[in-house]
């Protein structure tokens, strides 16, 4: 069957529309974080009619960016890893085991993603501050491990309901034969499941990392000057006195790094795990 004309031209027009849509902010984006203050605050070109690098060298002095994107870095990671992890063992036993509120549990955690996050920052936040009060030192409000959990609470329920739908996928057969040749559970689980299972695994932690990675609503208040992340960071940039655009152009373009390159490594295996979690 041959592809009408007119859809042709409809598709060009609007794939255009948004390449020109990603584009153009990109474009504004850089050229911003290459010209001198002065030219940013100034009228707008298109083209910067002076070129300096200079921003990319003093967004590391004007805030200690290199703690904030410590910080992401250590949040994010933990909480990726854990996230991995627990919805390996709680996906693989919702897929092959049936037990006493099965459902009632993969409901609750599929039901968590309608919740706005901020309906949930109160509670956090009141728990956090009464287990530090009994413990009677500061272990979980504005600190690190705080913050850990709080991801968790978001990007788990996501991962285990994912994972579980790609466990369904995976014939059962596999595990019936490993176990006929005496592998365990969880030799099962290791040698056979998690092979098979690899896109999954890895858009659950692309998945995670990313979430946390640009989070704003909690890390703004779970988190002080030693423990914020980048996302808050970068809001140091405005002082009372000026604003540093160029400077947060730039800053914006280095943390995005880390986020780019792990995506155009991993976007084979993310949009077969996304596509293949989501069907399954």
């Amino acid at each position: 069957m041959r592809e009408p004309l007119s859809f042709k031209v409809f598709r060009v027009v609007i794939l255009t529309v948004l390449t020109l849509f990603v584009l153009v902010p990109m474009w504004v984006l850089f050229t911003s974080s290459v010209k001198p203050l002065g030219d940013v605050q100034g009228k707008f070109e298109w083209w910067p009619s002076h070129v300096t690098f200079q921003p990319f060298k003093d967004i590391w002095s004007t805030v200690p960016l290199g703690r904030y994107f410590f910080n992401s870095l250590v949040v994010c990671s933990i909480s990726m890893v854990l996230s991995v992890v627990v919805a390996i063992f709680a996906g693989y036993a919702v897929s092959r085991w049936t037990f006493r509120g099965r459902s009632v549990f993969t409901t609750t955690i599929l039901s968590t993603q309608m919740f706005p996050g901020i309906l949930f920052l109160l509670p956090l936040f009141l728990i956090f501050v009464n287990i530090d009060k009994v413990l009677g030192f500061t272990l979980l409000y504005q600190t690190r491990v705080g913050l850990i959990i709080t991801y968790l609470t978001f990007s788990l329920p996501f991962a285990i309901w994912m994972l579980a739908g790609y466990f369904d996928g995976i014939p059962r057969e596999l595990d019936e034969a490993a176990r006929v040749d005496g592998a365990s559970t969880l030799g099962t689980l290791f040698r056979v499941v998690l092979p098979a299972a690899r896109p999954g695994v890895i858009a659950v932690a692309v998945y995670s990392f990313m979430t946390s990675w640009g989070e704003v609503l909690f890390a703004s208040q779970m988190t002080n000057t030693s423990t914020e992340t980048l996302a808050i960071g970068l809001q140091s940039y405005s002082t009372q006195i000026n604003v540093y655009w160029n400077q947060v152009m730039a800053a914006s373009l280095v943390v995005s790094v880390p986020i780019v390159i792990a995506f155009l490594l991993l976007q084979r295996y993310l949009v077969a795990g996304l596509t293949a979690g989501a069907v399954k």
